[in-house]
């Protein structure tokens, strides 16, 4: 199966103990493992039963690796109780309900998918949305097969909590009882940083708060939201101490906010300022890399790098006869091969950007962050003559005489962890920036023009 990673069985033991917590299975009891790949969690429960000394349940397990359905036949061919099933859990199937349903489900992000599976699963699940990854698909359709007073023990990605693709899960997930969700150390699968997340769901009408254990230890009950948005600051309880709403987000009080500039050929494109020629000099403006944003510093170096930039201060692309010198420099061999190596000349000029900068908005006094890092941080472009690259996110307030007021706020406790609660997590606990989060940013209304119109309802701050 795509996405196989073996669960430490330390991680399993723990699973199988929250399956059975409040109650043991029956004989009659039915038990699934919907990507069962060598049995792992089927030998736990094995375990499990031998220990308390009570009889198998019956356990079905589905893969669609012949290789792990027949390493886990002849593991388990002295078991009557185990049926296990070559085949794809995600077809439809008619399986029946479920008392008890354990696994890790596959992690398979949408890029790794064929067309006719990306088209196939969003006609079938509500999960498939957007960027939708693989597990989403194997929580919604475990979901369907847990029966009434059944329980689910999943390890996934800590993602589904927050990102705005599993929204659907999310709102999914209130139409049934949250147990506890128990974060789990970010190097539990050894170097593939997932950061996982045990999720334990019970099917039944009694609600209650749901339990959550951080990775610190630190315990705490929690009410989840029911709509779909996210769980991240329930879950860590970040406020601002003083119960305060504010309506305007970012977006609201920016006239662009966007990642850096992409040319899909930086080696040709970005040069050490001190190496250019005189000739090429007039096209060529500051720019800057995430990795030069350094947290410590509260200077912004603009002379190291500057970027060659084929466009007009409007944003139009320079026809080849007025690029002049510039022309003659990306008209070398060496330098013209790496521009058409590019997917993006098939529809555009060879010596264009991969993607059309938007100079006339970028050019201005703007606010700029790094786009993945450990301690969020921004820096203010006063003179607005940098062009920030792919790896950096720009701001550009609709009032340029309230940068420094939004500067301020960005960098405040704050906002810092509004952010911590609403981003992505990348590797080694790193945060990953996006626009579409930037933007939600809830603001103080002090730092908007005059008439900015508002999107969207009152959002805490958290």
């Amino acid at each position: 199966m795509k996405g196989f990673v073996p669960t430490p069985p330390a991680t399993v033991e723990l699973m199988v103990g929250k399956l059975f917590q409040e109650k043991g299975p029956a004989e009659k009891s039915r038990l699934l493992d919907p990507g069962c790949g060598k049995g792992a969690f089927i030998e736990g429960v094995i375990q499990w039963c031998v220990r308390q000394r009570i009889p198998l349940p019956r356990i079905i397990g589905i893969d669609s690796d012949p290789r792990h359905i027949a390493d886990a036949r002849e593991k388990f061919s002295k078991y009557s109780s185990i049926k296990l099933i070559l085949g794809d859990f995600l077809t439809p199937d008619d399986l029946g309900p479920f008392d008890f349903i354990i696994g890790n489900p596959p992690y398979v992000p949408i890029t790794d998918l064929s067309h006719g599976e990306k088209s196939r699963y969003r006609n079938i699940y509500q999960t498939a949305q957007g960027r939708f990854d693989l597990y989403l698909l194997f929580f919604e359709h475990a979901l369907k097969h847990l029966g009434p007073d059944g329980r689910l023990v999943f390890i996934t990605p800590e993602k589904y909590l927050y990102t705005d693709t599993a929204a659907s899960l999310r709102r999914l997930l209130s139409h049934f009882v949250v147990q506890e969700i128990h974060l789990q150390r970010e190097d539990t699968f050894r170097d593939l940083v997932t950061y996982p997340t045990i999720t334990t769901v019970t099917h039944c009408v009694r609600g209650g708060e749901t339990r959550a254990i951080l990775r610190d230890g630190t315990i705490r009950s929690v009410n989840l939201p029911g709509h779909g948005t996210s769980w991240w600051p329930t879950i860590h309880q970040h406020g601002d101490g003083q119960g305060r709403f504010y309506e305007i987000r970012l977006g609201d009080i920016c006239r662009r906010l966007s990642c850096g500039v992409a040319t899909g050929a930086d080696a040709v494109f970005v040069r050490k300022t001190v190496e250019l020629p005189a000739a090429i000099r007039k096209y060529a403006y500051p720019t800057i890399a995430g990795r030069e944003l350094v947290p410590d510093s509260v200077i912004l170096p603009t002379n190291k790098y500057s970027m060659l930039v084929p466009y007009s201060r409007d944003g139009h692309l320079l026809k080849e006869h007025q690029l002049g010198a510039l022309k003659q420099y990306l008209e070398q061999k060496a330098v013209r091969d790496r521009l058409l190596q590019r997917t993006c000349v098939s529809r555009k000029p060879w010596y264009a950007f991969h993607e059309n900068p938007p100079l006339k908005e970028l050019l201005r006094p703007k606010i700029l962050c790094k786009d993945i890092t450990p301690v969020v941080k921004f820096w203010a472009d006063r003179t607005g003559l940098l062009v920030p690259r792919h790896s950096v996110y720009y701001i550009v307030p609709e009032d340029p005489a309230k940068i420094e007021g939004i500067l301020a706020y960005l960098n405040s406790n704050t906002a810092r962890a509004w952010l911590f609660a609403n981003c992505q997590r990348a590797a080694n606990g790193f945060l990953r920036l996006q626009s579409h989060v930037l933007k939600r940013l809830p603001v103080p209304p002090e730092l908007a023009p005059p008439g900015t119109q508002l999107r969207g309802l009152a959002v805490e701050v958290a």
